[in-house]
């Protein structure tokens, strides 16, 4: 109970001098209140940031893997002498892949090119199209929301038909049902048979909304589907039961094989994974990370000298008062826990102030951005504990000055 109440006693000496004395009070808080705002606003950013494009990311498939000519790099040494010769992908290769690995659940061939789009008085310049095969719908992330998409029977046979994006379909169709009618894509009469429910841009600007799927087989009356202007790519989805490993050794040996390379021919393909991506956005984010905690750091250092500063200054106006609760039999411990309470409280108000300034922020950008900004729990932890810790560690100096005074000398202080 003695220990309770020198702790409450200490505690209130400590709110008491920091009511008292509010112009120097507010002074102290400003260099924490920066310092925390600076570092905890460039985490929640950067937890935006990575939070936008792990689920753009995601959407792409993290157990896909996307058979191309040109492998993926992330910032490393990119020899693109060795690539430019390699063939593309092409059907054949696929339906032979298809036929010759156990461990594949499903399988498509996508190209991309682009058109005009032409709907009675209504047209799109520069529309992407998409040819692809019929298993595109299994390894794609998307919704059909009105009709349906195109069959295996019709894909083989290069039907005339299309699913469009909705955001296509409301510019060129307005308010009529898109369903059954017929567009001209560079002339050529295409069925619209099916609606992709809108999804809206990922964080690399990507979207099927104002897209155009058609059968490949049908693709090749517009372009040569095995061109590198086309970019033509295999989606490979592997069995949930495989190991992405043993998946990629089937993978790599099915395609050395349907392309007869020799044992020692090096790989004339590659097989692309998001976790390249992923992987090299890690090391980004972990650069970026440093430097905000380097940048707001410096603002939590200048911060924590001024609570230093301050608290000296306390001690000094307080000196005679120290004197007199020493002479009353004030122990050391009671004189260090009041000083550090004070610096700790001083600490914490302007760690809350700051937490409060990134919440706005978080608000504002929200709104003025779109992206999903949010305050942690994490970072308004690490923002608290950090804050007190830096109170105590400014704090220590001045009261241990404080505790160590001697009552005699310290009353008669001028």
């Amino acid at each position: 109970m003695i220990f309770l109440n020198l702790l409450r006693e200490s505690f209130l000496f400590a709110i008491h001098s920091l009511v008292v004395n509010k112009l120097r009070t507010i002074l102290s808080l400003l260099g924490i209140t920066i310092g925390i705002f600076a570092i905890i606003s460039v985490l929640s950013v950067i937890d935006a940031l990575e939070n936008s494009i792990r689920t753009s990311i995601a959407s792409l498939g993290d157990r896909m893997v996307y058979v191309q000519k040109w492998p993926w790099s992330m910032g490393s040494d990119y020899a693109w002498w060795e690539y430019m010769n390699r063939p593309q992908p092409k059907l054949e290769e696929m339906e032979l892949l298809k036929k010759r690995s156990t461990r594949i659940e499903d399988i498509a061939l996508t190209i991309e090119f682009r058109n005009t789009v032409v709907y009675k008085d209504n047209y799109a310049e520069n529309t992407a199209i998409e040819g692809v095969t019929t298993d595109y719908q299994n390894v794609r992330n998307f919704e059909i929301l009105q009709g349906r998409f195109f069959s295996e029977w019709e894909s083989v046979s290069g039907r005339n038909m299309a699913v469009i994006g909705a955001t296509l379909a409301e510019k060129l169709f307005q308010n009529t049902d898109p369903i059954g009618k017929v567009i001209k894509i560079g002339g050529r009469k295409t069925t619209i048979i099916g609606i992709i429910k809108k999804q809206g841009d990922d964080f690399f600007g990507f979207s099927m909304d104002n897209n155009i799927i058609i059968p490949i087989t049908y693709a090749k009356q517009f372009v040569n589907i095995d061109s590198d202007d086309v970019g033509p790519t295999m989606w490979v989805k592997p069995m949930a039961s495989i190991s992405m490993e043993e998946f990629l050794d089937d993978l790599k040996g099915n395609m050395r094989n349907i392309r007869r390379l020799k044992p020692k021919e090096k790989d004339d393909f590659a097989l692309n994974q998001t976790s390249i991506i992923s992987n090299g956005f890690d090391q980004l984010f972990i650069i970026i990370d440093i430097a905000g905690i380097i940048i707001g750091g410096f603002s939590i250092l200048v911060g924590g000298f001024g609570i230093a500063n301050i608290m000296f200054v306390s001690v000094k106006e307080q000196t005679r008062i120290i004197g007199i609760q020493k002479a009353l039999g004030a122990k050391k411990s009671f004189i260090l826990q009041q000083f550090l309470y004070e610096a700790s409280i001083l600490s914490l108000l302007g760690g809350i102030l700051g937490l409060l300034a990134v919440y706005l922020l978080v608000i504002v950008g929200r709104e003025a951005t779109g992206m999903n900004f949010t305050l942690s729990i994490s970072n308004i932890i690490l923002g608290l504990v950090t804050s007190v810790s830096i109170g105590v560690i400014s704090g220590f100096a001045p009261a241990y000055t404080a505790s160590r005074l001697n009552p005699v000398e310290a009353m008669s202080s001028v």
